[in-house]
């Protein structure tokens, strides 16, 4: 990376795809901000700079080398395609990753069990400059994004033209409206509003708060 590219990640500060660590942490902190880039758009995470872009430098490059290498491979489940880089700036040690956004997602904090476990399974996304645990609906919706399992043909029902009604009076609907205004189960909402989105009818969003919404695609 040229000190050029590297100054302007600086100068950009943390969002959705650039986060600063002065240091590294544990496993399971640096292996939760790597599947946040995995699963969103990728990134690039810079060690040894602050939180405010100061630099600050590493103090065992090498070793932070073997420790982000163990993050990526063996505390990532499946294990992410990355790439490290050291660079020296102005007399301090930094160490560059960067993650690819990945075609297998969803990713989680490695559980050691065969598939992935909505109740347990740690997942987690990018939410401007923040790594955020990933709702249900979201795993699910990145698990079919992966498979291809979207729906070419989908019927609409009761509980769909409810749905539909409703973003007519708001722009906006959640699970909880949904269950409330169809009298249904959130279990049933959630499995309506992803089938939606399988058929490429709603969109997903994400708040600051990691709160997820439903809006029309149509």
């Amino acid at each position: 990376m040229t000190f050029k590219k590297f100054e302007n990640l600086i100068e950009q500060g943390e969002s959705t795809t650039i986060e600063f660590k002065q240091r590294f942490s544990t496993h399971e902190k640096i292996a939760k901000e790597i599947i946040a880039f995995a699963n969103t758009k990728g990134g690039f995470i810079l060690f040894g700079i602050n939180d405010n872009g100061s630099i600050y430098g590493l103090e065992s490059e090498k070793s932070d080398n073997e420790l982000i290498t163990e993050c990526c491979e063996k505390y990532c489940e499946p294990p992410v395609k990355y790439n490290l880089e050291n660079i020296e700036y102005k007399k301090k040690d930094i160490l560059i990753l960067y993650v690819n956004e990945s075609n297998i997602k969803p990713h989680r904090i490695q559980d050691y069990n065969s598939k992935i476990d909505l109740n347990t399974a740690q997942v987690f996304i990018r939410v401007n400059d923040k790594s955020v645990p990933a709702s249900k609906e979201m795993i699910k919706i990145m698990q079919t994004q992966t498979e291809e399992r979207s729906l070419t043909k989908y019927n609409v029902g009761k509980n769909e033209k409810i749905v539909f009604e409703m973003l007519q009076k708001k722009e906006t609907i959640t699970v909880k409206e949904l269950s409330e205004s169809a009298n249904i189960s959130q279990r049933r909402a959630s499995r309506t509003l992803i089938n939606l989105v399988r058929a490429n009818l709603l969109f997903i969003h994400i708040k600051d708060n990691g709160a997820e919404y439903f809006t029309t695609a149509i």
